[in-house]
């Protein structure tokens, strides 16, 4: 292991900050991964509307990524970021003072629409530190020390959902706050001056300056665009470890459900943490549009298999599985982008494409509650992998395409 994580040696000094904050703030995430549970088993919601509500949530982000974009573009990253990250762990101090109580879910909205805000300008800071040849590993390092949280929080969300849910909330806050400090403290501001805006519109590379706005640089970079509209499909799949997985989990074991969810979610971080070096080792030398491909065979086997399997130890397997799927994914998809995402675009490039590439996560709970109601869990399943599969071919495609227009 220590050859590997040589990999994530001489990186700019504001990665590893990134990645001491993130790994802070992944051992926070206690409500996203229980918040269908939480709606359905402690506010009584049905599984439709769980879904729906989540999907609300989902389109709440839209705004405040386009807002929170667009003064990062401006403003500059670290305030924006600073800024709308306190709001949303304010939002969640709220929903602990009221847990229990019907507001809640409206609380959640609400620090959602913030942490909309947020993103884009944390994707462009971590791009503008970075250059193509560090920019892979600077990424999958961040990518790590977020599993690296993560492999604690949901355990102990998962006891915590039942002894004392209100520090489903307070837990996230907490460690929302201690992250945004140290960001506070140690990373400077990003934002590429505009003498650097004018020069890079002469470079030669996929990163180089575009004029006018945001839709007239979109287009100039239509591959990236069929890239996202085929990740989207992704999303849906991985979208139900947040919604159907935990359904499932109970539906199948009961009260041993949720510490069941919370055991798979902390794998599913182990093995991040695990494997993420040796995957990047092992690929990097590929074309990230290949290895996307692959991550979509993976989720495909991983999601579908849910629909057949019955007992603790295959969840666990198939958790690996899905696992590599995202590992996969997370060091390749964000890298590709960042890659053809021009200088002058950077926090709205963060914040359009995330949001094309996760409209399969913003109607999957929605589409899963209807046909978990309609027909059954087992199709809902299938569904997915279908998915999986589609938004694969879709990125071969775009892989197929470059390499096209590269012997012209």
């Amino acid at each position: 292991m220590k050859p590997l994580f040589s990999l994530y040696r001489g990186l700019p000094q504001p990665i590893y900050v990134l990645f001491f904050a993130t790994i802070i703030n992944g051992m926070g995430i206690f409500v996203y991964p229980f918040l269908a549970l939480y709606l359905t088993k402690r506010l009584g919601y049905s599984a439709l509307d769980a879904g729906t509500l989540m999907t609300i949530a989902s389109i709440l982000y839209v705004p405040g990524s386009f807002i929170g974009s667009k003064l990062a573009d401006t403003i500059g990253r670290k305030p924006v970021m600073v800024t709308f990250q306190i709001l949303m762990d304010v939002c969640f101090i709220l929903a602990g003072i009221f847990e229990g109580q019907a507001i809640v879910p409206y609380i959640i909205l609400l620090g959602l629409f913030f942490d909309g805000a947020v993103d884009p300008a944390r994707e462009a800071l971590k791009t503008d530190v970075t250059t193509m040849e560090n920019r892979q590993v600077s990424f999958s390092l961040i990518y790590l020390g977020h599993n690296m949280g993560y492999a604690l929080g949901p355990v102990i969300a998962g006891y915590l959902f039942y002894a004392a849910p209100q520090w489903l909330f307070y837990g996230n806050a907490i460690a929302g706050l201690l992250s945004v400090f140290l960001v506070i403290v140690k990373v400077k501001e990003s934002k590429p001056s505009k003498e650097l805006i004018e020069e890079s519109k002469s470079w030669h590379t996929t990163e180089k300056g575009e004029d006018g706005g945001l839709l007239k640089a979109l287009f100039t970079r239509p591959r990236l665009l069929l890239f996202a509209l085929a990740v989207t499909f992704f999303s849906f799949a991985y979208s139900q470890t947040l919604f159907a997985l935990p359904l499932l989990t109970t539906q199948l074991f009961g009260a041993q459900g949720a510490p069941l969810y919370g055991k798979m979610m902390a794998l599913n971080g182990i093995v991040v943490v695990v494997f993420t070096p040796l995957l990047v080792s092992l690929l990097k030398r590929y074309h990230p549009l290949s290895n996307s491909t692959l991550s979509g065979i993976l989720y495909a086997i991983g999601f579908g298999l849910f629909a057949f399997v019955s007992t603790p130890i295959m969840f666990l397997g198939l958790t690996i599985i899905f696992t590599f799927g995202e590992i996969i994914s997370a060091t390749n998809n964000h890298y590709y982008v960042a890659n053809n995402t021009p200088i002058s675009h950077r926090s709205r490039f963060s914040a359009i494409l995330p949001i094309i590439m996760g409209t399969g996560h913003a109607i999957a709970p929605m589409t899963a509650g209807m046909i978990i109601e309609t027909y059954s869990m087992s199709l809902l399943w299938l569904t997915t992998a279908a998915a999986a599969l589609i938004g694969g071919a879709g990125v071969f495609l775009v892989y197929l395409m470059e390499k096209r227009d590269k012997k012209v």
